[in-house]
């Protein structure tokens, strides 16, 4: 029996940015060979039945005027729930969402960002989008930040797909930091991600912020300057409700003023879906 192909889930809500996230999930599933589904949120049940009639419009629309074939799931509930929960679900085959984001503008400065918000609690990747992707076919520049966590070695698996299926190389971006203990863990995960970059045949370059305090702005200037086409990182773990209202410090990233695309991955992500990656 033939297995079953993955998807990539695009949120969907009508708006230029929404159009954005479909085009960068189309890039990549000419690559990956991926469905892609696009995904409604409405308030209720009644609001349902005019919103599958609406996207259903935008579905024929897509296959007209770009000749491609996508699915579409439309459910109510809230967004900060729902689109986690359909994702992580393991029976839809969601191996990564692409949302879009206006980025932190209005009442997201003062009640933290709404992304960030959807994202946590999903067992799979947002891949973050503020803009149209780039001419290119492929995404050739990735920006890995490092850092003493343990939680490199999780997107270190993304790195690894990424690199496999859009040969891109991989910046390992290290972080400056003086404490001689911390920068031994910062040299371990350095070390853990440049052995599985070369066992998987994978072109990466390593780069040292500079100190000047503030690491995520270190990692956005850097990709400025490289033209990177992604930024890999992972959520803050155990996220709180202070997180969002006074901000956890990859919000500055998700929401970044370059408008970079930004894949997260949240600690404890589902390690099945990419492990075959992490050994050749």
């Amino acid at each position: 029996m033939e297995q079953e192909r993955k998807s990539i889930m695009v949120t969907w809500d009508f708006s230029a940015v929404s159009y954005s996230a479909l085009r960068h999930a189309l890039k990549m599933s000419h690559i990956v060979k991926y469905n892609i589904v696009l995904f409604h949120i409405v308030n209720n049940q009644p609001e349902e039945e005019a919103a599958r009639k609406k996207i259903e419009n935008v579905v024929e629309e897509i296959k007209k005027d770009l000749g491609e074939d996508v699915g579409y799931y439309v459910h109510h509930g809230k967004i900060f729930n729902e689109i986690a929960e359909y994702a992580s679900k393991e029976e839809n085959n969601v191996n990564f969402v692409v949302m879009g984001t206006h980025g932190m503008k209005g009442g997201q400065k003062l009640f933290g960002s709404w992304a960030l918000k959807v994202i946590a609690g999903s067992t799979v990747p947002f891949i973050v989008v503020q803009d149209e992707p780039p001419e290119k076919d492929r995404y050739t520049d990735i920006v890995f930040p490092i850092d003493f966590k343990s939680e490199n070695k999780e997107k270190l698996q993304w790195a690894i797909f990424l690199g496999k299926y859009l040969n891109s190389k991989i910046h390992l971006y290290k972080a400056p930091i003086a404490d001689k203990d911390l920068q031994k863990k910062v040299n371990v995960n350095l070390n853990f991600a440049i052995r599985f970059l070369i066992q998987n045949n994978i072109d990466y370059e390593i780069h040292t912020a500079q100190r000047s305090g503030n690491f995520q702005k270190e990692i956005l200037s850097f990709s400025k300057r490289i033209n990177a086409d992604l930024i890999l990182i992972t959520t803050t773990k155990h996220i709180t409700t202070l997180d969002y209202i006074f901000g956890a410090k990859e919000q500055y990233l998700l929401s970044n003023s370059e408008k970079i695309p930004v894949m997260c991955v949240n600690p404890k992500s589902n390690f099945a879906k990419v492990g075959q990656f992490m050994y050749g």
